[in-house]
């Protein structure tokens, strides 16, 4: 089938018989679904909560040729204007539970902020200076999220993922080749379904809370948490990337150094609070913040050599190449594991 065409009632039958929790709505907005607010529609939003729904979901699509991106919380990816073809599938709630003394499982579209709750109220430490993290489970696992150094990599056991043949494993976490903003998930087609989190028991709850506190005040002094944005556009520059001197190894340094703080491309501005955010005001589009992301990478280019790689995912159809995510190997039928 041309997945441009409108999706046939058959199939999306199918779905509701495979998968009856799921809520499935044609042609719905993407830009409320995102933190950075700006995107067209999908042509079919399929949302679900329970790994087993997922895994139907995924099974009916590729049984039918129709491709499939994976969204969660919506943060660091851009849709473009023109929307996502085929279905979305928005992975959005799900449990948590104990499984050993020192291990907790949280489904993959669980927020990382109502992951590090959980874990504050039953004193299990490890994961609570992650408050304030946006997206969920899936999407910190599908790009390693970091925070001051850290990666989410480092507290994790295993993942349980979905296979391009529809089988369920469960990888350890040696085996998922975890980098910065790198994962095995990016390359292999696999959905991430639930994920097993190392923890410590025998904590003070309020303790924890006040350590998770600690680092939302720390992340609303540094980061535009008030401004709609995707998060940090840019990777850091890899560890022997030349840099000028006096320039730490930071991309918002890099973009500040080349004079692009709080530059503007229509409704998109470099944030003058840390300039490897971009934020937008309404009436913005993704093609403003797409130019304003080339802007940055061309000037830092030009002043320091330093050629900036995108954080930032983006989805759906764009006028010409850019990162995506089957750019890392997503099989025929595509499974894009987007859900930051």
């Amino acid at each position: 089938m041309n997945a441009h065409d409108p999706l046939p009632d058959a199939f999306v039958d199918a779905l509701r018989a495979a998968a009856p929790s799921a809520v499935i709505d044609r042609r719905v907005p993407l830009a409320r679904l995102t933190t950075m607010r700006v995107g067209g529609p999908a042509d079919l939003l399929v949302t679900v909560a329970a790994p087993e729904a997922v895994a139907a979901v995924v099974g009916v699509a590729r049984a039918h040729g129709v491709p499939v991106t994976v969204l969660g919380g919506g943060s660091n990816v851009l849709v473009s204007d023109e929307g996502i073809r085929g279905v979305t599938l928005r992975i959005h709630g799900g449990d948590i539970r104990l499984e050993d003394a020192s291990g907790v499982r949280a489904d993959a579209g669980v927020t990382i902020n109502g992951l590090v709750r959980w874990l504050a109220g039953r004193g299990l430490a490890g994961l609570e200076r992650w408050a304030g993290t946006p997206g969920t489970v899936g999407g910190a696992i599908c790009g390693n999220a970091h925070f001051q150094g850290r990666l989410i990599s480092e507290h994790v056991r295993s993942v349980r993922v979905l296979s391009p043949s529809g089988h369920v494993e469960e990888v350890p976490v040696d085996a998922m080749a975890f980098g910065y903003d790198r994962s095995r998930v990016q390359h292999s087609g696999e959905v991430v379904l639930s994920v097993l989190f190392a923890v410590t028991p025998g904590a003070a709850p309020e303790d924890l809370r006040d350590a998770a506190r600690t680092s939302l005040a720390f992340r609303k002094r540094t980061q535009p948490l008030h401004q709609a944005s995707a998060g940090c556009i840019f990777q850091n520059p890899a560890d022997d990337a030349p840099l000028p001197a006096g320039v730490p190894r930071s991309a918002g340094a890099l973009i500040d150094r080349a004079g692009l703080k709080g530059a503007h491309q229509g409704s998109a501005a470099v944030s003058t609070l840390h300039a490897n955010f971009i934020v937008v005001a309404p009436g913005a589009s993704a093609a403003d913040v797409r130019a304003l992301v080339e802007r940055c990478q061309g000037a830092v280019a030009e002043s320091t050599g330093v050629r900036l790689t995108e954080e930032v995912v983006y989805l759906g159809e764009w006028p010409s190449p850019v990162r995506r995510p089957d750019d890392h190997g997503s099989r025929p039928t595509p499974t894009n594991e987007s859900e930051r």
